[in-house]
């Protein structure tokens, strides 16, 4: 590898060479990491004995199952991690030993984890073969794509080279307020409009929605090109464009208010709205007017970042049967009742429930007179972003009023409980249900309310990189996880740990654009002819 004079790049550690050209320590290390995968990534259910054991240390008098298990290279001996390893390296004078849950290599000679890019392709390569040979979800029942590493094709290379570069906005400067909290200029906050704080942390969240963000700053919408009245996605062009400009000062989203209020009149003038229904008009704006978007498999950036479905089992308790629907869903609603975790009220959410006989009327037995039924909500395919709503605000006949019963919410979310797969084979026993990590989501954003159902105000916390920061409108303070997580939820967003990916193809609105331009010019070219033609004849 070289650096961007040309010269070969330098890693920190100079024994690295050695290893890699090592073929029998590297084929080793491809095994470890396939171990790994094989013993700790892959989800099971009700596991019984394995035949594979789990590996113990073969340290003298130590025959513990190690946490965190690591493998010399030179000769396969197992060890714990904190000295036996590191002792079995000393005293036999073998260089490397491998981590076995995350491939990370040691070096004796220099104490210390050390890193090689080519290291990191071969553990990648090596574990994500072996996830997509377990992995038996495919919704669409098509094989899953392949991994293929990234390699920029002769356009893109261009423009890496014609690009201008960014000034990096991950620097912290901070400046001491009024409140002696220190605000974060790496971020930017947006001006209340006048009750518009339920429009400023929507607007939040999705600039800090990590799909959303590479969307719009890859310029899959350029707002100088489109031609469409009110566009959505133009404001949230526009938007980005404020966010990530060298302006500190507040943004005030005029325009994008205005776009709303014209296409949501619901939303419209300057009371108090709920932040939930207005995300919800907000991604269907964006669904509306971005491309890619039809009745039919929409591949739109909403659908592909919110977009997932649910699967509702109907077992009718007097024959037995049971009816399967799916539905489409972009956020999930939950009740809170007694709940006082998120998992809590997602267990809830799938557990079985009953149906009164005037609800349900079963078509095996239908016709000897209705029959009780119960019924059950899983998720049947997970969408790379989760937004879940907690049904804080009640209304009845008699009155109108705010729960705020205090839930916690995991920074973590396994969400491999709640799937129609787990529920299906919930009794069976060692049934590998995929990897773990990808039924893993990570939390990135959190909207709060305070205050009561006729008189609140909106507050959020969003995630960048590894930063935690509170938006209060144009207020943006350094904030912390724990502080996130103490904070009162009103929604919350996940995402997606890792991606699933499918075989590369393209677009059917890019096939159909390329296809009409063909077209085009054989029209044009047919006319041309013609005109030479006629002009030959009067000749």
């Amino acid at each position: 590898m070289a650096d961007d004079q040309g010269a070969p790049r330098q890693f920190p550690c100079p024994h690295l060479n050695d290893l890699l050209a090592d073929g029998v320590q590297m084929k080793r290390y491809r095994k470890v990491a396939a171990a790994g995968v094989h013993l700790y990534g892959i989800a099971r259910l009700n596991p019984k004995r394995r035949k594979v054991s789990l590996p113990t240390c073969g340290a003298a008098g130590c025959r513990a199952l190690p946490t965190r298990p690591a493998v010399c290279l030179t000769c396969s001996f197992t060890g714990c991690w904190s000295n036996h390893i590191l002792d079995h390296l000393t005293d036999t004078k073998h260089d490397f030993c491998v981590d076995v849950k995350s491939g990370q290599v040691h070096c004796d000679q220099c104490d210390d984890i050390v890193y090689h890019p080519k290291l990191d392709e071969i553990f990648i390569s090596a574990t994500t073969a072996l996830e997509e040979q377990v992995t038996p979800f495919t919704v669409y029942k098509k094989p899953r794509g392949l991994f293929a590493a990234w390699s920029p094709s002769e356009e893109e290379q261009v423009a890496f080279q014609t690009a201008t570069p960014l000034p990096c906005q991950g620097n912290l400067i901070s400046i001491e307020t009024s409140t002696s909290l220190p605000v974060a200029l790496a971020r930017r906050g947006l001006l209340n409009l006048g009750q518009t704080c339920f429009l400023n942390v929507v607007l939040q969240c999705l600039a800090h929605n990590p799909l959303i963000r590479n969307y719009f700053l890859a310029d899959k919408h350029n707002r100088h090109l489109c031609k469409t009245e009110d566009c959505c996605c133009c404001e949230m062009d526009k938007l980005f464009s404020e966010i990530y400009s060298d302006d500190r000062d507040p943004h005030g989203p005029v325009t994008f208010l205005s776009t709303t209020w014209r296409k949501a009149p619901d939303l419209a003038g300057y009371a108090q709205n709920d932040a939930h229904e207005l995300f919800l008009s907000v991604i269907n704006l964006i669904h509306a007017t971005s491309k890619g978007s039809t009745n039919i498999s929409c591949n739109c950036i909403t659908h592909s970042t919110f977009c997932g479905s649910s699967q509702s089992d109907v077992k009718c308790e007097r024959c037995g049967s049971v009816s399967t629907a799916h539905d489409l869903m972009l956020d999930i609603s939950l009740e809170l009742k007694d709940e006082t975790t998120l998992t809590g009220c997602l267990k809830r959410y799938t557990q079985w429930e009953k149906l009164g006989s005037k609800d349900y009327s079963c078509n095996k037995c239908g016709k000897s007179g209705r029959a009780e039924a119960s019924k059950r909500i899983s998720f049947h395919k997970l969408p790379p972003v989760l937004s879940f709503q907690l049904k804080r605000f009640e209304k009845t006949s008699e009155k109108a009023r705010k729960l705020d019963t205090p839930v916690r919410f995991p920074e973590t979310l396994n969400m491999a409980p709640y799937t129609s797969l787990v529920m299906k084979e919930g009794d069976k026993e060692n049934v590998k249900i995929g990897p773990k990590i990808m039924y893993e989501y990570d939390l990135f954003a959190v909207i709060n309310h305070d205050g009561n159902m006729t008189n609140g105000h909106y507050t959020n916390y969003a995630r960048s990189g590894e930063q935690w920061y509170r938006f209060d409108d144009d207020k943006v303070t350094i904030s912390s996880l724990g502080e996130c997580l103490q904070s009162n939820a009103y929604m919350c967003f996940y995402v997606k740990r890792r991606l699933e990916y499918k075989a590369h193809t393209r677009p059917t609105y890019v096939l159909t654009r390329e296809t009409e331009a063909v077209r085009e010019k054989e029209r044009e070219a047919a006319k041309n002819k013609e005109i030479d033609e006629g002009l030959l004849a009067l000749l």
